[in-house]
């Protein structure tokens, strides 16, 4: 097991060659967004200019390296790859019980994700006898854990690769909260290892297969099948595929030609920068789009430029891409897998601008132990970043609930 340090990827030959893209995008002339187009074309060159701005001239690079570094980082070698991992264990009396949780990021996050959320499960609360030991990987390909050299790495694999690494670090039974992709492969470990994970938390809580699509399609014209307060979540069925088409368009160049773009992104911090933020803008907030600054002043500008530090001090974008054409390649399997009811308990964070949102009833079919749902009018896609005390409290709401259910199982 080797120890690892951020500071070792933000040398001065990186922040040296940095500061020259930079100087060389704020010479070219740039393409001014059209008025009153805000973001739906896309970044909003006004808005992203300012974070660009903040980028150049008030983000300290130095003391964002000490707060990356604030937890203990480490790698080991898993399956030929070395992965990278944050591990923080809370510091309680003999008397507080400590139990493992694996926190699985998504695209285009990173390990940055959970680091408000960290100190909020780490630290005992009164109305608990738990605390968490929290394991944060990053997912092969992305930020410091290094990539496949060959084809086949989709998210089943992945989940492999993720269990191996709790057996690495002695945990031979553990809880998973993951969103995103970090919600496919969670679902992924608690189907292909139920006695091994405790309990599965997700905030993107939605299966897609044949059945659930029809189903959707189906409560369009019978209403009856849907719980009635969510059905603003998941109708017109119109307005959904549209939003759907109009947002997925990266989904379908990362399918099928990730390393065609991953050569732009790697080339430009700008180019990265304005891809990556685009898609906290839509994830946080759908009409955030319609604004002029993207919806972007619920985050801290330091906190999006952390995440995309770390993909461009690592240059992992083309690899942190090439999931999603691996997950095309193995779609029968992972179509199959996913099809594939599991018993472990599961409980499903629904925020109010989650881009998928599915009904309890459908939840069922992939997680029949579906202990809870806990819905709620506030929050997005990046659960753990916008609303790390919400996030964290119906973590500890759902382990609780799992506990109670393994003790007496």
């Amino acid at each position: 097991m080797l120890q690892c340090c951020f500071k070792k990827y933000m040398d001065f030959q990186m922040l040296t060659d940095l500061r020259r893209r930079f100087d060389d995008y704020r010479r070219l002339k740039k393409t001014k967004s059209f008025e009153n187009a805000t973001w739906t074309y896309g970044v909003n060159s006004d808005g992203f200019g300012k974070i660009f701005a903040h980028w150049v001239f008030k983000y300290k690079f130095n003391r964002r390296e000490l707060y990356l570094n604030q937890y203990d980082h480490f790698k080991t070698n898993i399956q030929g790859m070395d992965i990278h991992y944050v591990h923080v264990k809370p510091k309680v009396d003999r008397n507080v019980k400590v139990v493992p949780l694996l926190l699985l990021h998504g695209f285009p996050g990173s390990v940055r994700e959970f680091y408000e959320a960290i100190p909020l499960l780490t630290t005992p609360r009164s109305e608990h006898d738990f605390v968490f030991e929290i394991i944060v990987p990053s997912l092969p390909g992305f930020g410091y854990s290094q990539g496949p050299v060959r084809p086949g790495l989709s998210e089943t694999p992945m989940a492999v690769v993720m269990r191996n690494l709790m057996h690495r670090l002695g945990f031979k039974q553990f809880y998973i909260q993951g969103g995103d992709l970090g919600h496919k492969i969670g679902m992924s470990m608690a189907t292909l290892f139920p006695n091994e994970v405790l309990g599965f938390h997700t905030n993107m809580a939605v299966t897609i297969t044949d059945l659930s699509i029809l189903t959707w399609v189906f409560g369009d014209i019978w209403p009856s099948f849907i719980e009635k307060e969510y059905s603003n979540r998941l109708y017109p069925v119109k307005d959904k595929v549209n939003f759907y088409l109009e947002e997925s368009g990266y989904l379908h160049l990362q399918h099928t030609k990730p390393d065609t773009i991953g050569v732009a992104l790697k080339e430009s911090p700008a180019g990265l920068a304005a891809y990556i933020i685009e898609k906290f803008v839509i994830g946080t907030n759908p009409e955030n789009k319609f604004l002029d600054d993207g919806g972007l002043e619920s985050f801290d500008t330091d906190d999006l430029l952390d995440n995309i530090m770390i993909y461009w001090a690592t240059g992992c974008i083309t690899t942190s891409m090439r999931i999603f054409k691996e997950t095309s390649r193995n779609k029968e399997m992972e179509t199959a897998l996913e099809k594939i009811p599991t018993e472990v308990p599961t409980w499903a964070l629904r925020l109010r601008h989650e881009i998928f949102f599915m009904p309890e009833f459908m939840i069922k079919w992939k997680f029949p132990n579906l202990f809870g749902t806990t819905t709620l009018d506030v929050g997005g896609h990046f659960a753990a970043l916008e609303k790390p005390e919400v996030f964290a409290h119906d973590v500890f709401k759902a382990v609780k609930s799992f506990r109670e259910f393994n003790r007496f199982s």
